[in-house]
């Protein structure tokens, strides 16, 4: 994993807004209807090329596969383990104490979703017997499509993202939480391993971290040790890959909405860091969390640990100005050393494949272009 050594490095979260043809395939697949496969095996792999060409043209030095292939960052994962099954009847409670404060709000929010056309709605998946990885052929066709589109456009660096232990369903079949969790951790073990075998660093994307932070029903002793559980069970999925090619994101899950009921960035950071990654990637650029900077004039970073906050936000459609990108970095970079920070957004732009996503796909990559120019304009102001 680089570190910015003489400028600062621009990557992303993830996910992009998927081309509307591939949503067609893909949608057809889940709903198993006939596809011809060799056609969309053909149109997957052009629209990754599509993407990581885009972003290199925007100037992102580190890229992704646009998660192209998968119908949601958790709902992908329905496919590559074994011993769930989907509840979609199940009421979530995911984000209760938000959604109750502002329920007319959220009702048009997750209306407005189901416009938007998500291909896959997310449903609970719970545990009904042992998990196992059976994943192996759609993450080998997921590597081999990044391979080839890094090496046509000559990027130096890609990374590729799996789900975290705590974004896998329910439990169901294990005696405790523990189990299950380490149940899963050894599962996903298997797709991080590949994904470092394959020369990309893996990106572990947790959204549902600081959902324990936000479970009432425990007093704060049993949350900050449901939060150390979780982090062991990510450590053991970690287990035997080389930390520096480990980059971990938490963020909040709901996108453009009030969010006043989320945890702050201090709450978590104890257990963020606790992680064996080389990177934390975190939300930093949206006004709930933009003061949250301030936080490494009080948190060290560990020796040879990089940050990657965001800059450019996913919860509005406004095109941040390139010099409000730029001052945003140098906040980071004074505090952390300029050579331990690598621009980033808050989080991906098409976290579930949709039709229509929040923010258009036309600002994203406007958004990623003032990202790669503030990223610039803080370079000159850093190594001047």
């Amino acid at each position: 994993m680089r570190h910015s050594t003489d400028r600062i490095l621009t990557t992303h979260v993830g996910s992009l807004p998927r081309p509307h043809d591939l949503l067609d395939v893909l949608k057809a697949r889940l709903d198993g209807k006939g596809v011809d496969e060799a056609a969309f095996q053909e149109k997957l792999k052009q629209s990754v090329d599509d993407m990581v060409g885009r972003q290199a043209e925007a100037g992102i030095d580190i890229v992704a596969d646009g998660e192209m292939s998968k119908p949601g960052h958790a709902v992908y994962i329905n496919d590559r383990l074994e011993g769930f099954e989907r509840r979609p009847h199940v009421k979530s409670e995911v984000y209760l104490e938000e959604r109750e404060a502002f329920p007319e709000y959220y009702k048009d929010y997750f209306e407005r979703a189901m416009l938007g056309g998500a291909i896959a709605p997310a449903a609970p998946m719970f545990c009904v017997g042992p998990i196992r990885y059976v994943g192996q052929d759609a993450l080998r066709i997921d590597l081999a499509n990044l391979r080839s589109a890094v090496e046509a456009h000559g990027c130096a660096e890609a990374f590729m993202p799996s789900a975290a232990v705590t974004g896998v369903g329910f439990n169901d079949y294990y005696a405790t939480e523990e189990e299950y969790a380490f149940a899963v951790a050894d599962a996903l073990h298997e797709e991080y391993a590949a994904i470092i075998e394959a020369g990309f660093l893996l990106q572990v994307d947790d959204p549902f971290l600081p959902n324990v932070y936000m479970d009432k029903s425990l007093d704060e002793t049993a949350r900050i040790a449901k939060a150390a559980m979780y982090v062991d069970a990510i450590n053991h999925s970690l287990r035997g890959i080389p930390e520096d090619q480990v980059r971990f994101h938490t963020c909040y899950g709901i996108n453009q909405g009030p969010r006043i009921h989320e945890p702050d960035l201090p709450d978590m950071i104890d257990q963020v860091l606790r992680v064996n990654a080389g990177a934390y990637s975190f939300e930093a650029g949206n006004p709930r969390h933009e003061h949250e900077y301030h936080l490494w004039e009080n948190v060290k970073l560990p020796d040879g640990k990089l940050i990657i906050p965001g800059v450019i936000t996913h919860a509005t459609s406004v095109v941040e100005h390139p010099q409000l990108v730029a001052e945003r970095i140098v906040r980071f970079a004074e505090r952390v050393g300029r050579e331990n920070v690598i621009a980033s957004a808050d989080c991906g732009f098409s976290s579930q494949a949709m039709y229509r996503t929040e923010v258009e796909p036309r600002i994203v990559w406007a958004k990623f272009r003032a990202l790669c120019e503030g990223a610039g304009l803080a370079s000159k102001a850093l190594w001047n």
